[in-house]
């Protein structure tokens, strides 16, 4: 009997060892979701947010994960006086809705890497299905802060209309380009 307990443990031993899914919480001073539109044609306007926080959970053996993001929807920064503007009912509608959020329903993989994230996208209270595709993805530990950090970008493109922000659209643009930057600490 002693031997049979001596022997299962040896090979309780030489399991391998299964990664826990990993949490990382998104670096405020280093995520900027942008937006850029055409502007009657002449230009690509972009203009960013300066105030997201969320969450990334990431389980590398089995190519699993999560991403939760908010982005206050007050912090939007136009480069220009239209700050206000744009908060307003014919777009944001900051008043009724200040925040704006993406919640992933499935991360998708390619070896080792995430390459999409299939998520709901909400803007002024209407859901939205998306598919963000992630380019530059980065894992590794942070030279300063000695913990890991992921960063990623990545880029979806919606109509405005959509959510109930279409004003001046087509001739203001109607399809729109969110980009994600972000960078994540582990927890």
């Amino acid at each position: 009997m002693k031997r049979l307990a001596i022997l299962s443990l040896f090979a309780a031993l030489s399991l391998p060892v299964l990664a826990a899914p990993e949490t990382f919480a998104v670096d405020s001073m280093h995520t900027f979701p942008s937006f850029s539109y055409s502007h009657f044609g002449y230009s690509v306007q972009t203009s960013r947010f300066n105030k997201t926080t969320g969450k990334v959970v990431l389980d590398k053996a089995a190519k699993t994960g999560s991403v939760e993001v908010v982005i206050d929807m007050k912090s939007v920064e136009t480069g220009s006086i239209l700050n206000e503007h744009i908060q307003g009912e014919d777009f944001f509608d900051t008043a009724k809705y200040p925040t704006a959020t993406f919640k992933s329903i499935r991360v998708m993989f390619d070896g080792d890497k995430p390459v999409a994230v299939e998520g709901n996208l909400t803007i002024k209270g209407v859901t939205k299905p998306v598919t963000l595709k992630v380019t530059g993805y980065q894992l590794m530990p942070h030279p300063m802060m000695k913990k890991d950090v992921l960063g990623a970008n990545a880029t979806t493109t919606v109509k405005r209309s959509e959510f109930n922000a279409g004003k001046y659209a087509p001739y203001v643009g109607d399809d729109v380009t969110i980009t994600i930057a972000i960078e994540a600490i582990k927890e």
